[in-house]
């Protein structure tokens, strides 16, 4: 393969890898706890959207509280996780790596 062709392909899967994180960053994941006790929203780039938390949870001690954030924390982080790999493995599709 000449170097010409190398150079074309790499700038395509860059082009390819931004179009993706692009496409992460517009896409939201929801993760739930507690029977939606807590409900957090993260983009397909980690960052925090929203943080909603029932008002019946008040009533709870705050050690309570903090695990089931966590929990919905690590819920939206796993469904991100699986946002990225799809759209990654899209992205690098058909491209030699």
């Amino acid at each position: 393969m000449e170097m010409q062709d190398l150079m074309q392909q790499a700038q395509q899967l860059q082009s390819r890898v931004a179009e993706a994180q692009e496409k992460l960053a517009n896409t939201t994941v929801r993760g739930i706890a507690d029977n939606g006790a807590c409900i957090v929203e993260m983009t397909g780039k980690y960052d925090l959207v929203s943080l909603k938390l029932r008002e019946d949870i008040s009533g709870r001690v705050a050690d309570e509280i903090s695990q089931i954030v966590l929990a919905a924390l690590r819920d939206a982080k796993s469904k991100a996780d699986e946002v990225i790999d799809n759209v990654m493995s899209d992205a690098t599709a058909d491209m030699p790596i």
